[in-house]
């Protein structure tokens, strides 16, 4: 499954050290990001096959978790 890429850039990203202002810089490789777009776009037009329907649902959750941590990020700046 493709959606391991992704895995490996956010924990590579966090075993290398982060901080606030990292955490809130983050984004996905262009490969992930036109992956995504791909996936979306063909769920749109002709439907997802039940492999690609979990991946896409699989970068959901890593976009949730991402979003989670950049508010997260952003309120330990504002209280610094």
């Amino acid at each position: 499954m493709i959606v391991s890429t992704a895995y490996d850039e956010i924990v590579d990203f966090i075993a290398a050290g982060t901080t606030p202002d990292s955490v809130i810089a983050f984004r996905p490789s262009d490969q992930t990001k036109e992956r995504v777009a791909n996936l979306i776009h063909k769920e749109k037009t002709v439907g997802l096959l039940p492999d690609e329907t979990a991946e896409l649902n699989h970068y959901m959750q890593l976009e949730h978790l991402m979003r989670l941590a950049k508010a997260r990020a952003h309120k330990h700046l504002t209280h610094e």
